[in-house]
Order: C-alpha cells, then structure tokens, then sequence
C-alpha cells in the first residue's frame, strides 16, 4: 500500500501540493495569453473590416501579458527551465555545479521574494491613488495584485530547487 502512495502507474512520485499549484497556475496563466490574443485579433479584425477596433485593448494586453508571465514562472522554476548560463560550470565536478545551481536557486528566491513585495506595495499604493488606465478605466492596482501570487510562489519554488540542489550536492 505504501508503494502505491509513493509512485503513481506510470512509476513517477505523485504530484505535491506545490506542483500542483504551479501547474494551475501556468493553466491560467496560459487561459490569459489565449484570451488577449482572442480579443487582440477580434481587435484587429474589427479595424479591418469595420474601421472600429476594440477601444482600450492595448491596455488588456499589458495587464494580461504581465500577469500571465508572473504565472509561469513558478512552473518554469519547478520544471528547471529558467536560463542558466552554465559555459564555465559545465566541466566542474558534478557536486560543485549543484552547489553553484543551490545558490542561484537562492538568489532568484531572494530577487523573487523583493519583487513580490514591492510588487504589493505597489499594488497597495495604486489602488490608494485611485489610479486607472487611460482608455478604459481598469484599476491599475488589479494587474499588480494578479501579479503577487505568481511571483510569491517562485520564491517557494526557487527555496525547494536549492533545497534539492543542496543534498544532491
């Protein structure tokens, strides 16, 4: 019965609460780009056709590409798809390239985790200025408060990938 708790049918570990989450959250992510891209080209179709494009969807498209980035980050993390620059590493010990990988992985947690607070800082001070965008009127504090998650869950992320790093080091 253990062993069935410990590996799915296809032999993989089963799926913890932090995959799972990133997963959902790369999803969404994914449903905003197809939405945007949706209304861009209803946009650019009613320009064509009708000379009226959509009023404002510059706007959506910003806010929507911002939060759909912040939302695939915590996936990109966990499935270790980040840009890494390893030209100077790849012929060091195998020990020492995972103890350099630990403290990347660190240092993004850390860079993540000041954008995720300044990130709701900032979203805090937007929606206290009132601040809206020009076209339509969108509460600029929505699209950084959409951003928060995605950011916080990459530093959750980035801590387990040192983590890992560490003991395989």
């Amino acid at each position: 019965m253990s062993e069935q708790r410990d590996a799915d049918a296809d032999g993989r570990a089963p799926k913890g609460a932090l995959e799972r989450v990133a997963e959902g959250l790369a999803l969404l992510g994914g449903a905003a780009l197809v939405a945007i891209t949706l209304m861009s080209v209803t946009s650019i179709t009613g320009r064509w056709l009708f000379g009226k494009p959509l009023m404002g969807d510059f706007e959506l498209v910003q806010l929507g590409a911002a939060v759909a980035i912040a939302s695939f980050l915590p996936f990109t993390q966990l499935k270790r798809n980040n840009i890494i620059v390893d030209f100077f590493t790849t012929k060091l010990n195998p020990s020492l390239q995972a103890v350099l990988d630990a403290f990347g992985s660190l240092l993004l947690a850390a860079m993540l985790a000041l954008f995720a607070w300044r990130t709701a800082v900032g979203a805090a001070t937007v929606k206290a200025a009132g601040e809206t965008s020009m076209i339509m009127g969108v509460p600029l504090w929505y699209g950084y408060a959409l951003m928060v998650p995605g950011l916080a869950l990459t530093v959750l992320v980035a801590i387990r990938s040192a983590v890992q790093d560490w003991k395989r080091a």
